[in-house]
């Protein structure tokens, strides 16, 4: 499975109007196209940050689509207001659910990076010693882990039931996060809190 990701930079003012948007207009456009199966969007009101991830069967599905969505990723960039939306193509590597999201969750997104050569020396690692962890916080709803396999990048997202639940598992997650460093070599470039606007995803588990 593999997943592309957009994301803007853009005016926290107009997130409203680029949820609809993505909602109405830019989900059924992929629901049509072969090999998709689903769609988040996470947001930031307060920085403006929005990232629109689609899911797909194989890897020629997702560069397939692509002709057919630059027109609706130039109007989603005209919207919000912001910045041509940074595009990246992944791997799904895990995908686990203990349950659905219910409204008003959020998600914390962890960015990070390491050699190339360790990915799945990494992926094994998560699965086995620190997602076990993860799903007994509190409020826990489902993970995530999109890796580029190129470049060592690699992009965990975990979803909580709201955001005092996500917050309130702060402190056990920086020891997790520390833990995931040491054991496996790479390092966090970047962490963030986000609203979960839209969960259209049909992405089967991996693990």
């Amino acid at each position: 499975m593999y997943a592309r990701s957009n994301t803007i930079m853009g005016n926290p003012q107009a997130m409203d109007e680029g949820i609809t948007y993505v909602r109405d207009e830019v989900l059924p456009l992929l629901s049509g196209m072969d090999g998709f199966v689903g769609l988040s969007m996470l947001c930031d009101r307060d920085t403006g940050r929005c990232i629109v991830t689609s899911a797909w069967e194989s890897q020629d599905a997702m560069r397939a689509s692509d002709a057919g969505v630059q027109a609706s990723r130039a109007r989603a960039a005209e919207i919000f207001g912001g910045a041509t939306p940074e595009v990246r193509e992944w791997e799904i590597a895990l995908m686990h659910r203990k349950r659905d999201a219910p409204d008003g969750a959020c998600c914390r997104v962890t960015w990070s990076r390491g050699e190339a050569d360790r990915v799945d020396s990494m992926v094994d690692t998560f699965r086995m010693g620190i997602m076990p962890r993860v799903e007994e916080l509190a409020g826990f709803c489902s993970v995530s882990l999109l890796v580029d396999r190129a470049t060592g990048m690699c992009t965990l997202a975990a979803t909580y039931e709201s955001r005092e639940a996500l917050q309130a598992t702060n402190q056990d997650v920086a020891a997790l996060r520390e833990q995931f460093t040491r054991e496996t070599g790479f390092q966090v470039t970047d962490v963030a809190e986000m609203e979960l606007a839209l969960a259209q995803l049909h992405v089967p588990e991996t693990v």
